[in-house]
């Protein structure tokens, strides 16, 4: 079992920057990859950013691409979302999962979600 706790969201101008943090409880932390997702009013959840286990690889969607960078940190059980250059359109609440085999680009795998944490960008 793995517990995940998100934190750092919050509210931001257009252009601004922020850093989500998501601490994982237990001692099989890097057998995980790693994601954020994002959900939208109205609007389904959708991958944001992905990282392999031992981090040496990582994925993004298309829409944030050059802003965003997904990194983690295996001594202290915890993955970031470094998110720079923010636009209204980023506003969500966002998620990070975990999961042994996961499919790229979806929430196929991850087995373990956090509960979430807003991030408003005000234009």
């Amino acid at each position: 079992q793995v517990q995940l706790v998100e934190s750092g969201g919050g509210l931001v101008q257009a252009g601004g920057s922020l850093r989500l943090s998501c601490a994982a409880s237990g001692r099989t932390f890097s057998s995980y990859a790693m994601g954020w997702f994002r959900q939208a009013p109205g609007k389904e959840r959708e991958f944001v950013a992905g990282i392999s286990r031992s981090g040496s690889k990582t994925y993004y969607t298309d829409p944030v691409k050059g802003r965003f960078t997904i990194s983690r940190d295996n001594a202290k059980n915890t993955v970031y979302l470094q998110m720079n250059s923010l636009k209204p359109e980023d506003t969500a609440v966002y998620y990070c999962a975990a999961g042994p085999l996961v499919v790229v680009g979806t929430t196929s795998g991850y087995n373990y979600w956090g509960q979430g944490t807003q991030v408003t960008v005000s234009s």
